[in-house]
């Protein structure tokens, strides 16, 4: 029986070459993304807000203009995914920037914000205009601006979805094909 070939992977049936080994378009852009906001939680550390993420400002900026909101209604006014509030939320609670109490019925929860988040929110909209400020000089910058790309990426996804590309590639490169 022969062994695996050179520079194989020996986990189960996995021989063929890794495909993380080296960074692709799609890890730079996330890579580039995470320290952007990495820059941007870097100022709140120098401000002395601990435990705040970038992620927060949104949310915590919608509550504090429209008030108790639930997970559904607050995820839906940011056109994030219901999931994914969910999930800011119970990070923001840990941090004692939000709290919930019982909402219409016994499955919803209306969250709002605590004292601290409150307070907070004078910062991070200055901090949101800011970053839009910067954001618009960067793409001033760029010979392609951010902005016109992120347009034209969404046009072109709209024509033909991530999903349906990644599968037209999946599919012309599975085993048996």
């Amino acid at each position: 029986m022969p062994g695996p070939r050179a520079g194989a992977v020996r986990l189960g049936l996995v021989t063929g070459s890794d495909p993380t080994a080296t960074p692709g378009r799609w890890q730079l852009v996330h890579a580039l993304l995470a320290e952007m906001d990495a820059q941007i939680e870097s100022l709140y550390v120098e401000r002395g807000i601990e435990g705040v993420r970038p992620r927060y400002a949104y949310p915590l900026i919608r509550l504090a203009h429209t008030g108790p909101l639930t997970i559904r209604e607050l995820a839906d006014s940011l056109g994030r995914t219901h999931s994914a509030i969910s999930q800011t939320v119970a990070a923001m609670r840990r941090e004692g920037l939000v709290e919930s109490e019982p909402g219409a019925d016994a499955r919803t929860r209306r969250i709002h914000l605590t004292d601290r988040g409150r307070a907070l929110v004078p910062f991070l909209a200055a901090e949101w205009r800011a970053t839009e400020a910067a954001v618009a000089e960067l793409d001033d910058e760029l010979p392609h601006p951010l902005s016109a790309v992120a347009a034209e990426l969404e046009a072109a996804l709209r024509r033909r979805s991530l999903r349906d590309r990644i599968l037209a590639h999946l599919d012309a490169t599975a085993p048996g094909s």
